[in-house]
C-alpha cells in the first residue's frame, strides 16, 4: 500500500486552526482536510498519509491520516494562483499537540533513507522499508493508547494486517461513551458480560459502545443523543454486530444468535458458566 508524507509549514498555511484540530481528532477521532500534493498523481484512496512539521519550528512528525480521495485533484487555490497544484482529501486520524511532534533527530537515526531536515513537497511516496520503520516510531514516540486498549493506535499496525473501515467517529467519542455507560450500565447489551465482574477494578467503567445506527446513513446535520443512539457491548458482540453485514446486527438479533447457538445448551460449557449465562439472559429479559 502506498504511503506518502505530507508537508506543514505553520508560517505560511494554518487555516485550519491547528488545536482545534487536535481536539477534534481527540473527541471524534477524524479531521478532514485537502491536501496540497504538488503534481503527484499516483495517489491512491487508502494510502497512509504522514504529516511533518516544517518552517521555523523545530522539525518532526506530528500527525497521521488516509487518503480518502479516489485520486488528486485541482486545489481549491489553483484558480487564484495558477499554479495548477493538485490536492486530495486526507483523514486525519492522529494528530500530536505542538511541541510534542516526533523529533527529526529521532526520525534521522529511524529512517535514514528520508531527508527530514529538509523535507521534499508534500505527496513524495515512501518506500516499503521507510514506511515500516515510521510506523515502529510512531508506535513509541506517537500518540498513546486511547481509552480502548483493544484498540490500536492509528499508524501504528502494518497495512498488510488490518482491512480499513469507516470509522465511526460516535463510538469513538469518551464524552459520548461516559454518557451512554451513565445510563445503561457497563455491562454488555446483548449477552451482560461485565468487564468488572470478570477483572475486578481493572475493568471498572470499560466497554465498548455501539452506535445502533450506521454512520454512513446520517446526515451532515445529525445531532448525536447517546442515551438513544448508543448502547455498551462487549468487544466479541461488537464484533458480532459489524462482523459480513454492510447493516449492523440489532441488539434483540444478537441475543437470538447467542441463544440459538448452543451457547446456553450445555456440554460445551461448565455448570458454572451456564448458570452465570442463564443469569445473565434473565437480566435482559429473554
Amino acid at each position: 500500500m502506498t504511503a506518502i508524507i505530507l508537508g506543514w509549514n505553520p508560517d505560511s498555511w494554518d487555516r485550519w486552526n491547528y488545536p482545534a484540530a487536535v481536539d477534534q481528532v481527540a473527541a471524534t477521532g477524524l479531521r478532514v482536510e485537502r491536501w496540497g500534493v504538488g503534481q503527484h498523481r499516483n495517489i491512491p484512496a487508502g494510502a497512509d498519509a504522514w504529516l511533518v512539521l516544517q518552517g521555523g519550528h523545530a522539525g518532526g512528525m506530528i500527525g497521521h491520516g488516509v487518503v480518502v480521495s479516489e485520486h488528486p485533484g485541482p486545489a481549491p487555490e489553483q484558480a487564484e494562483t495558477g499554479t495548477g497544484e493538485l490536492s486530495v482529501l486526507v483523514a486525519f486520524d492522529a494528530l500530536l499537540p505542538l511541541g510534542e511532534q516526533v523529533p527529526a533527530a529521532v526520525l534521522n537515526e529511524a529512517v535514514p533513507g528520508v531527508p527530514w531536515d529538509a523535507v521534499p513537497g508534500s505527496g513524495e511516496s515512501l518506500g516499503p522499508s521507510d514506511e515500516a520503520a515510521i510506523r515502529a516510531v510512531w508506535s513509541d514516540f506517537g500518540p498513546p493508547q486511547g481509552a480502548d486498549p483493544t484498540q490500536p493506535v492509528p499508524g501504528t499496525y502494518p497495512e498488510a494486517a488490518v482491512t480499513r473501515v469507516d470509522a465511526n467517529r460516535y463510538e469513538r467519542s469518551a464524552e459520548a461513551r461516559r454518557a451512554c455507560m451513565a445510563h445503561h450500565g457497563t455491562s454488555c447489551a446483548a449477552c451482560g458480560f461485565s468487564f468488572e465482574v470478570a477483572y475486578g477494578e481493572i475493568g471498572k467503567d470499560f466497554n465498548h459502545v455501539h452506535h445502533l445506527v450506521p454512520a454512513s446513513q446520517l446526515g451532515s446535520g445529525y445531532q448525536l443523543d447517546p442515551v438513544t443512539d448508543l448502547v455498551p457491548l462487549c468487544a466479541n458482540c461488537h464484533a458480532m454486530a459489524h462482523l459480513g453485514v454492510g447493516t449492523p446486527r440489532t441488539v434483540a438479533e444478537l441475543r437470538r444468535i447467542i441463544g440459538g447457538a448452543g451457547f446456553l445448551r450445555g456440554g460445551t460449557v461448565s455448570p458454572g458458566e451456564l448458570e452465570a449465562q442463564q443469569a445473565a439472559r434473565k437480566m435482559l429479559g429473554d
